[in-house]
Protein backbone atom coordinates (compact mmCIF):
# COMPACT_ATOMS: atom_id res chain seq x y z
CA UNK A 1 0.00 0.00 0.00
CA UNK A 2 1.21 3.51 -0.78
CA UNK A 3 2.81 5.48 2.01
CA UNK A 4 1.45 8.82 0.83
CA UNK A 5 -2.31 8.85 0.43
CA UNK A 6 -5.36 10.57 1.86
CA UNK A 7 -8.55 9.12 3.31
CA UNK A 8 -11.54 11.32 2.56
CA UNK A 9 -15.12 11.17 3.85
CA UNK A 10 -18.08 12.61 1.98
CA UNK A 11 -21.20 13.58 3.93
CA UNK A 12 -24.76 12.80 2.83
CA UNK A 13 -25.65 16.32 1.65
CA UNK A 14 -22.47 16.47 -0.43
CA UNK A 15 -23.21 13.02 -1.85
CA UNK A 16 -26.62 14.23 -3.00
CA UNK A 17 -25.02 17.08 -4.97
CA UNK A 18 -23.60 14.58 -7.44
CA UNK A 19 -22.42 16.91 -10.24
CA UNK A 20 -20.73 19.28 -7.80
CA UNK A 21 -19.16 16.36 -5.95
CA UNK A 22 -17.56 15.05 -9.15
CA UNK A 23 -16.46 18.50 -10.31
CA UNK A 24 -15.06 19.68 -6.96
CA UNK A 25 -13.90 16.53 -5.14
CA UNK A 26 -13.81 13.18 -6.91
CA UNK A 27 -12.29 14.38 -10.19
CA UNK A 28 -11.82 18.15 -9.74
CA UNK A 29 -9.73 18.61 -12.87
CA UNK A 30 -7.43 15.65 -12.18
CA UNK A 31 -6.41 13.09 -14.76
CA UNK A 32 -4.20 10.02 -14.96
CA UNK A 33 -2.15 9.27 -11.86
CA UNK A 34 -3.41 12.43 -10.14
CA UNK A 35 -6.77 10.74 -9.60
CA UNK A 36 -5.35 8.06 -7.35
CA UNK A 37 -3.72 7.87 -3.94
CA UNK A 38 -7.12 8.69 -2.39
CA UNK A 39 -9.56 6.48 -0.47
CA UNK A 40 -13.14 7.74 -0.25
CA UNK A 41 -15.57 6.79 2.50
CA UNK A 42 -19.12 7.70 1.56
CA UNK A 43 -22.27 8.32 3.57
CA UNK A 44 -25.73 7.44 2.30
CA UNK A 45 -27.36 10.07 0.10
CA UNK A 46 -29.08 12.79 2.15
CA UNK A 47 -32.38 11.59 3.60
CA UNK A 48 -31.82 7.91 2.84
CA UNK A 49 -30.84 6.84 6.36
CA UNK A 50 -33.87 8.74 7.66
CA UNK A 51 -36.05 6.52 5.44
CA UNK A 52 -34.21 3.40 6.58
CA UNK A 53 -34.16 4.08 10.35
CA UNK A 54 -36.08 7.17 11.47
CA UNK A 55 -35.80 10.88 10.77
CA UNK A 56 -32.78 12.17 12.67
CA UNK A 57 -34.45 15.42 13.77
CA UNK A 58 -38.21 14.91 13.70
CA UNK A 59 -38.21 11.25 14.79
CA UNK A 60 -40.64 10.35 11.97
CA UNK A 61 -40.58 6.54 11.68
CA UNK A 62 -38.64 4.89 8.88
CA UNK A 63 -38.43 1.27 7.82
CA UNK A 64 -36.74 0.12 11.04
CA UNK A 65 -39.18 1.95 13.30
CA UNK A 66 -42.16 0.38 11.50
CA UNK A 67 -40.67 -3.11 11.70
CA UNK A 68 -39.59 -2.76 15.34
CA UNK A 69 -43.11 -1.99 16.52
CA UNK A 70 -44.66 -4.81 14.48
CA UNK A 71 -46.35 -2.46 12.03
CA UNK A 72 -47.21 -4.15 8.71
CA UNK A 73 -46.40 -0.85 7.03
CA UNK A 74 -42.72 -1.87 7.06
CA UNK A 75 -43.22 -3.49 3.64
CA UNK A 76 -44.45 -0.22 2.17
CA UNK A 77 -41.55 1.54 3.88
CA UNK A 78 -39.08 -0.83 2.21
CA UNK A 79 -40.74 -0.11 -1.14
CA UNK A 80 -40.32 3.63 -0.47
CA UNK A 81 -36.63 3.14 0.29
CA UNK A 82 -35.89 1.12 -2.85
CA UNK A 83 -38.04 3.53 -4.89
CA UNK A 84 -36.08 6.51 -3.54
CA UNK A 85 -32.81 4.77 -4.40
CA UNK A 86 -33.91 4.03 -7.96
CA UNK A 87 -35.12 7.62 -8.31
CA UNK A 88 -31.71 8.81 -7.18
CA UNK A 89 -30.10 6.53 -9.78
CA UNK A 90 -32.35 7.96 -12.49
CA UNK A 91 -31.12 11.47 -11.64
CA UNK A 92 -27.45 10.50 -11.77
CA UNK A 93 -26.90 8.02 -14.60
CA UNK A 94 -26.69 8.89 -18.27
CA UNK A 95 -25.68 5.48 -19.63
CA UNK A 96 -28.69 3.10 -19.58
CA UNK A 97 -26.44 0.10 -18.91
CA UNK A 98 -24.96 1.73 -15.82
CA UNK A 99 -28.36 2.72 -14.49
CA UNK A 100 -29.59 -0.85 -14.99
CA UNK A 101 -26.58 -2.13 -13.06
CA UNK A 102 -27.24 0.31 -10.21
CA UNK A 103 -30.97 -0.50 -10.13
CA UNK A 104 -30.24 -4.22 -10.14
CA UNK A 105 -27.92 -3.78 -7.15
CA UNK A 106 -30.67 -1.95 -5.23
CA UNK A 107 -33.29 -4.56 -6.17
CA UNK A 108 -31.13 -7.51 -5.06
CA UNK A 109 -30.24 -5.89 -1.73
CA UNK A 110 -33.85 -4.84 -1.07
CA UNK A 111 -35.22 -8.31 -1.83
CA UNK A 112 -32.59 -9.91 0.39
CA UNK A 113 -33.69 -7.61 3.21
CA UNK A 114 -37.35 -8.35 2.51
CA UNK A 115 -36.79 -12.11 2.80
CA UNK A 116 -34.92 -11.69 6.07
CA UNK A 117 -37.55 -9.38 7.58
CA UNK A 118 -40.37 -11.67 6.38
CA UNK A 119 -38.75 -14.61 8.17
CA UNK A 120 -38.40 -12.59 11.38
CA UNK A 121 -41.99 -11.35 11.06
CA UNK A 122 -43.32 -14.91 10.76
CA UNK A 123 -41.27 -15.96 13.77
CA UNK A 124 -42.64 -13.05 15.79
CA UNK A 125 -46.20 -13.99 14.82
CA UNK A 126 -45.94 -17.20 16.83
CA UNK A 127 -45.98 -15.14 20.01
CA UNK A 128 -43.44 -17.36 21.76
CA UNK A 129 -40.38 -15.56 20.41
CA UNK A 130 -38.91 -12.22 21.38
CA UNK A 131 -37.05 -10.34 18.67
CA UNK A 132 -35.28 -7.96 21.02
CA UNK A 133 -31.77 -9.16 20.16
CA UNK A 134 -32.59 -9.62 16.49
CA UNK A 135 -33.90 -6.06 16.22
CA UNK A 136 -30.43 -4.75 17.00
CA UNK A 137 -29.10 -6.77 14.07
CA UNK A 138 -31.94 -5.53 11.84
CA UNK A 139 -31.00 -1.93 12.59
CA UNK A 140 -27.40 -2.67 11.65
CA UNK A 141 -28.43 -4.32 8.37
CA UNK A 142 -30.68 -1.44 7.39
CA UNK A 143 -28.08 1.21 8.20
CA UNK A 144 -25.61 -0.46 5.85
CA UNK A 145 -28.06 -0.52 2.93
CA UNK A 146 -27.89 3.26 2.44
CA UNK A 147 -24.08 3.33 2.31
CA UNK A 148 -23.92 0.26 0.04
CA UNK A 149 -26.20 2.01 -2.46
CA UNK A 150 -24.24 5.29 -2.49
CA UNK A 151 -20.81 3.61 -2.67
CA UNK A 152 -21.84 1.24 -5.46
CA UNK A 153 -23.47 3.98 -7.54
CA UNK A 154 -20.48 6.30 -7.06
CA UNK A 155 -18.04 3.62 -8.20
CA UNK A 156 -20.12 2.91 -11.31
CA UNK A 157 -20.39 6.64 -12.13
CA UNK A 158 -16.63 7.03 -11.79
CA UNK A 159 -15.96 4.08 -14.08
CA UNK A 160 -18.27 5.70 -16.64
CA UNK A 161 -15.86 8.65 -16.54
CA UNK A 162 -12.80 6.50 -17.08
CA UNK A 163 -11.70 6.30 -13.44
CA UNK A 164 -10.56 2.90 -12.16
CA UNK A 165 -12.89 2.98 -9.14
CA UNK A 166 -13.42 -0.05 -6.90
CA UNK A 167 -16.58 -0.58 -4.85
CA UNK A 168 -15.42 -1.70 -1.38
CA UNK A 169 -18.38 -3.18 0.47
CA UNK A 170 -17.71 -3.37 4.22
CA UNK A 171 -21.41 -3.87 5.02
CA UNK A 172 -21.60 -7.63 4.48
CA UNK A 173 -21.06 -9.81 7.52
CA UNK A 174 -22.46 -12.89 9.20
CA UNK A 175 -22.50 -14.45 12.64
CA UNK A 176 -19.57 -16.65 11.58
CA UNK A 177 -17.50 -13.68 10.44
CA UNK A 178 -17.53 -11.12 13.24
CA UNK A 179 -14.11 -9.54 12.99
CA UNK A 180 -12.87 -6.25 14.37
CA UNK A 181 -13.36 -3.07 12.38
CA UNK A 182 -9.60 -2.77 11.83
CA UNK A 183 -9.37 -6.33 10.51
CA UNK A 184 -12.38 -5.79 8.24
CA UNK A 185 -10.59 -2.79 6.74
CA UNK A 186 -7.26 -4.61 6.32
CA UNK A 187 -8.90 -7.55 4.56
CA UNK A 188 -10.88 -5.29 2.20
CA UNK A 189 -8.00 -2.97 1.25
CA UNK A 190 -5.25 -5.59 1.03
CA UNK A 191 -5.75 -6.44 -2.69
CA UNK A 192 -6.10 -2.80 -3.80
CA UNK A 193 -3.29 -0.83 -5.43
CA UNK A 194 -3.83 2.80 -4.44
CA UNK A 195 -1.51 3.98 -7.20
CA UNK A 196 -3.88 2.75 -9.90
CA UNK A 197 -7.25 2.22 -8.17
CA UNK A 198 -9.68 4.50 -6.31
CA UNK A 199 -11.50 2.68 -3.49
CA UNK A 200 -15.07 3.86 -2.80
CA UNK A 201 -15.78 2.47 0.66
CA UNK A 202 -19.09 2.09 2.48
CA UNK A 203 -19.38 4.27 5.57
CA UNK A 204 -20.98 1.37 7.41
CA UNK A 205 -18.89 -1.71 8.23
CA UNK A 206 -20.13 -5.03 9.55
CA UNK A 207 -17.93 -5.91 12.50
CA UNK A 208 -18.00 -7.15 16.07
CA UNK A 209 -20.03 -5.05 18.47
CA UNK A 210 -22.13 -3.45 15.73
CA UNK A 211 -21.40 0.01 14.34
CA UNK A 212 -24.81 1.56 15.01
CA UNK A 213 -24.96 0.06 18.49
CA UNK A 214 -21.58 1.54 19.41
CA UNK A 215 -21.55 4.84 17.52
CA UNK A 216 -25.22 5.61 16.67
CA UNK A 217 -25.41 7.75 13.52
CA UNK A 218 -21.69 8.63 13.77
CA UNK A 219 -20.58 5.23 12.47
CA UNK A 220 -19.35 6.47 9.07
CA UNK A 221 -16.86 8.79 10.78
CA UNK A 222 -15.50 5.85 12.77
CA UNK A 223 -14.98 3.88 9.55
CA UNK A 224 -13.28 6.94 8.05
CA UNK A 225 -11.03 7.42 11.08
CA UNK A 226 -9.96 3.78 11.36
CA UNK A 227 -9.28 3.62 7.61
CA UNK A 228 -6.92 6.56 7.96
CA UNK A 229 -5.18 5.02 10.98
CA UNK A 230 -4.96 1.44 9.69
CA UNK A 231 -3.66 2.47 6.25
CA UNK A 232 -1.27 5.11 7.61
CA UNK A 233 -2.79 8.03 5.72
CA UNK A 234 -0.84 11.27 5.45
CA UNK A 235 -4.04 13.28 5.80
CA UNK A 236 -7.73 12.78 6.58
CA UNK A 237 -10.28 15.02 4.86
CA UNK A 238 -13.99 15.49 5.53
CA UNK A 239 -16.08 17.06 2.77
CA UNK A 240 -19.13 18.85 4.15
CA UNK A 241 -21.72 21.21 2.75
CA UNK A 242 -20.31 24.14 4.74
CA UNK A 243 -17.09 25.65 6.03
CA UNK A 244 -16.17 25.13 9.66
CA UNK A 245 -17.08 28.68 10.60
CA UNK A 246 -16.86 31.04 13.56
CA UNK A 247 -20.64 30.68 14.03
CA UNK A 248 -23.67 29.32 12.23
CA UNK A 249 -24.04 31.63 9.20
CA UNK A 250 -27.82 31.24 9.47
CA UNK A 251 -27.65 32.86 12.92
CA UNK A 252 -25.05 35.58 12.51
CA UNK A 253 -25.26 36.13 8.75
CA UNK A 254 -23.06 34.73 6.02
CA UNK A 255 -21.16 38.00 5.69
CA UNK A 256 -20.23 37.97 9.40
CA UNK A 257 -19.26 34.32 9.84
CA UNK A 258 -15.59 33.57 9.19
CA UNK A 259 -13.90 30.34 8.19
CA UNK A 260 -11.81 29.17 11.13
CA UNK A 261 -8.84 28.12 8.97
CA UNK A 262 -6.80 26.32 11.64
CA UNK A 263 -7.54 24.81 15.02
CA UNK A 264 -6.78 21.71 17.10
CA UNK A 265 -8.43 18.49 18.20
CA UNK A 266 -9.22 19.97 21.63
CA UNK A 267 -11.53 22.49 19.94
CA UNK A 268 -13.04 19.71 17.81
CA UNK A 269 -13.82 17.80 21.02
CA UNK A 270 -15.60 20.81 22.52
CA UNK A 271 -17.70 21.18 19.37
CA UNK A 272 -18.63 17.50 19.46
CA UNK A 273 -19.63 17.81 23.11
CA UNK A 274 -22.06 20.57 22.13
CA UNK A 275 -23.49 18.52 19.27
CA UNK A 276 -21.82 20.57 16.53
CA UNK A 277 -19.55 17.85 15.26
CA UNK A 278 -16.51 18.60 13.15
CA UNK A 279 -15.89 14.89 13.73
CA UNK A 280 -17.24 12.26 16.12
CA UNK A 281 -15.11 12.48 19.31
CA UNK A 282 -14.10 8.81 19.23
CA UNK A 283 -13.13 9.16 15.57
CA UNK A 284 -11.06 12.23 16.32
CA UNK A 285 -9.22 10.37 19.07
CA UNK A 286 -7.70 7.84 16.67
CA UNK A 287 -6.54 10.53 14.25
CA UNK A 288 -5.06 12.61 17.06
CA UNK A 289 -3.21 9.65 18.60
CA UNK A 290 -1.79 8.71 15.19
CA UNK A 291 -0.83 12.35 14.50
CA UNK A 292 -2.89 12.46 11.32
CA UNK A 293 -4.05 16.01 10.51
CA UNK A 294 -7.73 16.43 9.69
CA UNK A 295 -8.99 18.88 7.10
CA UNK A 296 -12.66 19.95 6.94
CA UNK A 297 -13.48 21.23 3.45
CA UNK A 298 -16.55 22.76 1.85
CA UNK A 299 -17.68 20.61 -1.10
CA UNK A 300 -19.15 23.67 -2.78
CA UNK A 301 -15.95 25.76 -2.57
CA UNK A 302 -13.47 23.84 -4.71
CA UNK A 303 -10.54 26.24 -4.44
CA UNK A 304 -10.64 26.73 -0.67
CA UNK A 305 -8.33 24.55 1.42
CA UNK A 306 -10.78 24.42 4.33
CA UNK A 307 -9.91 24.22 8.03
CA UNK A 308 -6.91 22.19 9.17
CA UNK A 309 -7.16 20.46 12.57
CA UNK A 310 -3.92 19.30 14.19
CA UNK A 311 -3.00 17.99 17.62
CA UNK A 312 -0.34 20.58 18.46
CA UNK A 313 -1.85 23.75 16.95
CA UNK A 314 -2.32 26.83 19.09
CA UNK A 315 -3.29 30.22 17.72
CA UNK A 316 -0.46 32.75 17.49
CA UNK A 317 -2.29 35.03 19.87
CA UNK A 318 -5.31 34.35 22.11
CA UNK A 319 -8.60 34.54 20.21
CA UNK A 320 -12.10 33.14 20.06
CA UNK A 321 -12.41 30.84 17.06
CA UNK A 322 -16.06 29.86 17.26
CA UNK A 323 -19.27 30.82 19.06
CA UNK A 324 -21.88 28.07 19.29
CA UNK A 325 -23.93 26.27 21.91
CA UNK A 326 -26.99 24.16 22.72
CA UNK A 327 -30.46 25.68 22.60
CA UNK A 328 -32.38 22.78 24.19
CA UNK A 329 -30.71 22.07 27.52
CA UNK A 330 -31.87 20.86 30.95
CA UNK A 331 -30.22 21.91 34.20
CA UNK A 332 -30.58 18.99 36.64
CA UNK A 333 -29.79 20.12 40.19
CA UNK A 334 -29.14 17.53 42.88
CA UNK A 335 -29.17 19.04 46.40
CA UNK A 336 -28.29 16.93 49.44
CA UNK A 337 -27.53 18.68 52.74
CA UNK A 338 -25.51 15.69 53.98
CA UNK A 339 -23.24 15.60 50.93
CA UNK A 340 -20.52 17.70 52.57
CA UNK A 341 -17.44 15.56 53.17
CA UNK A 342 -19.08 12.41 51.80
CA UNK A 343 -17.91 10.51 48.71
CA UNK A 344 -19.84 8.46 46.20
CA UNK A 345 -22.67 10.81 45.24
CA UNK A 346 -21.04 11.78 41.96
CA UNK A 347 -20.48 8.25 40.70
CA UNK A 348 -23.98 7.08 41.62
CA UNK A 349 -25.58 10.07 39.86
CA UNK A 350 -23.49 9.37 36.77
CA UNK A 351 -24.63 5.73 36.76
CA UNK A 352 -28.26 6.86 36.63
CA UNK A 353 -27.64 9.40 33.85
CA UNK A 354 -25.68 6.86 31.83
CA UNK A 355 -28.39 4.22 32.24
CA UNK A 356 -31.02 6.68 31.02
CA UNK A 357 -28.88 7.77 28.05
CA UNK A 358 -28.68 11.44 29.05
CA UNK A 359 -25.85 13.37 27.36
CA UNK A 360 -23.87 15.47 29.87
CA UNK A 361 -22.75 18.71 28.26
CA UNK A 362 -21.29 20.20 31.42
CA UNK A 363 -21.43 19.95 35.22
CA UNK A 364 -20.74 22.01 38.30
CA UNK A 365 -20.71 21.35 42.03
CA UNK A 366 -20.27 22.96 45.42
CA UNK A 367 -20.50 21.70 49.00
CA UNK A 368 -23.99 20.22 48.76
CA UNK A 369 -25.18 20.62 45.16
CA UNK A 370 -24.24 18.91 41.89
CA UNK A 371 -25.65 20.38 38.69
CA UNK A 372 -25.58 18.54 35.39
CA UNK A 373 -26.45 20.34 32.15
CA UNK A 374 -28.09 17.68 30.02
CA UNK A 375 -28.90 17.45 26.33
CA UNK A 376 -31.78 15.10 25.61
CA UNK A 377 -35.53 14.74 25.68
CA UNK A 378 -37.67 15.94 28.58
CA UNK A 379 -38.85 12.35 28.98
CA UNK A 380 -35.29 11.06 29.43
CA UNK A 381 -34.51 13.73 32.01
CA UNK A 382 -37.77 13.06 33.88
CA UNK A 383 -36.92 9.37 34.15
CA UNK A 384 -33.46 10.22 35.47
CA UNK A 385 -35.00 12.52 38.11
CA UNK A 386 -37.38 9.75 39.18
CA UNK A 387 -34.50 7.28 39.51
CA UNK A 388 -32.44 9.74 41.55
CA UNK A 389 -35.33 10.53 43.90
CA UNK A 390 -35.81 6.82 44.50
CA UNK A 391 -32.10 6.22 45.09
CA UNK A 392 -31.66 9.30 47.31
CA UNK A 393 -34.85 9.87 49.35
CA UNK A 394 -33.25 12.72 51.31
CA UNK A 395 -32.17 14.67 48.24
CA UNK A 396 -34.01 17.43 46.41
CA UNK A 397 -33.76 16.91 42.66
CA UNK A 398 -35.03 19.65 40.36
CA UNK A 399 -34.76 20.52 36.68
CA UNK A 400 -35.24 23.65 34.65
CA UNK A 401 -35.02 24.34 30.92
CA UNK A 402 -32.12 26.48 29.78
CA UNK A 403 -29.65 26.98 26.93
CA UNK A 404 -25.90 27.31 26.68
CA UNK A 405 -23.84 29.67 24.51
CA UNK A 406 -20.14 28.83 24.33
CA UNK A 407 -17.06 30.62 23.07
CA UNK A 408 -14.28 28.26 22.01
CA UNK A 409 -10.71 28.52 20.77
CA UNK A 410 -7.33 26.80 20.89
CA UNK A 411 -6.22 29.62 23.22
CA UNK A 412 -8.73 32.06 24.71
CA UNK A 413 -6.52 33.34 27.50
CA UNK A 414 -6.82 36.98 26.41
CA UNK A 415 -7.11 39.24 29.50
CA UNK A 416 -10.61 40.57 30.03
CA UNK A 417 -12.29 38.18 27.58
CA UNK A 418 -14.86 36.94 30.09
CA UNK A 419 -15.67 40.43 31.33
CA UNK A 420 -16.08 41.66 27.73
CA UNK A 421 -18.46 38.79 27.06
CA UNK A 422 -20.49 39.51 30.20
CA UNK A 423 -20.64 43.22 29.39
CA UNK A 424 -21.90 42.46 25.88
CA UNK A 425 -24.58 40.11 27.20
CA UNK A 426 -25.65 42.61 29.85
CA UNK A 427 -25.94 45.40 27.27
CA UNK A 428 -28.10 43.07 25.17
CA UNK A 429 -30.29 42.47 28.26
CA UNK A 430 -29.41 38.75 28.35
CA UNK A 431 -29.27 37.29 31.87
CA UNK A 432 -26.49 34.78 32.63
CA UNK A 433 -27.82 32.00 34.88
CA UNK A 434 -24.42 30.31 35.30
CA UNK A 435 -20.91 30.45 33.88
CA UNK A 436 -18.25 27.78 33.37
CA UNK A 437 -14.64 28.72 32.64
CA UNK A 438 -11.91 26.07 32.79
CA UNK A 439 -8.26 26.76 33.59
CA UNK A 440 -7.32 25.10 30.28
CA UNK A 441 -8.62 28.21 28.46
CA UNK A 442 -10.31 26.40 25.60
CA UNK A 443 -13.92 27.37 26.22
CA UNK A 444 -16.27 29.49 28.30
CA UNK A 445 -19.89 28.37 28.70
CA UNK A 446 -22.72 30.79 29.45
CA UNK A 447 -25.95 29.22 30.72
CA UNK A 448 -28.90 31.38 29.67
CA UNK A 449 -32.64 31.24 29.06
CA UNK A 450 -33.67 29.31 25.96
CA UNK A 451 -35.40 32.26 24.34
CA UNK A 452 -32.12 34.23 24.53
CA UNK A 453 -29.98 31.63 22.74
CA UNK A 454 -29.86 32.99 19.19
CA UNK A 455 -29.45 36.56 20.39
CA UNK A 456 -26.64 35.48 22.73
CA UNK A 457 -24.73 33.77 19.92
CA UNK A 458 -25.03 36.88 17.74
CA UNK A 459 -24.01 39.15 20.63
CA UNK A 460 -20.96 37.10 21.64
CA UNK A 461 -19.87 36.67 18.03
CA UNK A 462 -20.06 40.42 17.42
CA UNK A 463 -18.13 41.25 20.60
CA UNK A 464 -15.48 38.51 20.57
CA UNK A 465 -14.98 37.55 16.91
CA UNK A 466 -16.06 40.45 14.70
CA UNK A 467 -14.67 43.20 16.92
CA UNK A 468 -11.44 41.25 17.52
CA UNK A 469 -10.95 40.65 13.80
CA UNK A 470 -11.46 44.35 13.11
CA UNK A 471 -8.89 45.15 15.78
CA UNK A 472 -6.34 42.81 14.21
CA UNK A 473 -6.87 44.46 10.82
CA UNK A 474 -6.36 47.91 12.34
CA UNK A 475 -3.11 46.80 14.01
CA UNK A 476 -1.87 45.16 10.78
CA UNK A 477 -2.60 48.35 8.82
CA UNK A 478 -0.69 50.42 11.36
Amino acid sequence: MMTQHSVEKIGGTSMAATSTLFDNVLIAGRSGAELYGRIFVVSAYAGMTDLLLEHKKSGEPGLYAHFARGDAAWRDALDRVSGAMRERNAQMFVRPESREEADRFVHERAESLRRCLDDLDRLRAHGRFSLKDQLITVREMLAGFGEAHSAHSTAVLLRDRGVNAVFVDLTVWSEDDRVSLDQRIRDALEPIDLATQMPIVTGYAGCEGGMVRRYARGYSEMTFSRLAVVTGASRAIIHKEFHLSSADPKLVGGERARKIGRTNYDVADQLANLGMEAIHPRAGRGLRQSEIPLCVRNTFDRDDEGTLICGDYRSDEPRVEIVTGVQELHALQFFEQDMVGEKGYDSRILEVLDRRGAWIVSKASNANTITHYLSGSSETVAKAVSDLEEAFPGAIVTTRPCAMAAVIGSDISAPGLVSRALDALEQADIAVLALQHQIRNVDVQFVIEREDFERAVRTLHAALVEDSTAGLRRRAAA
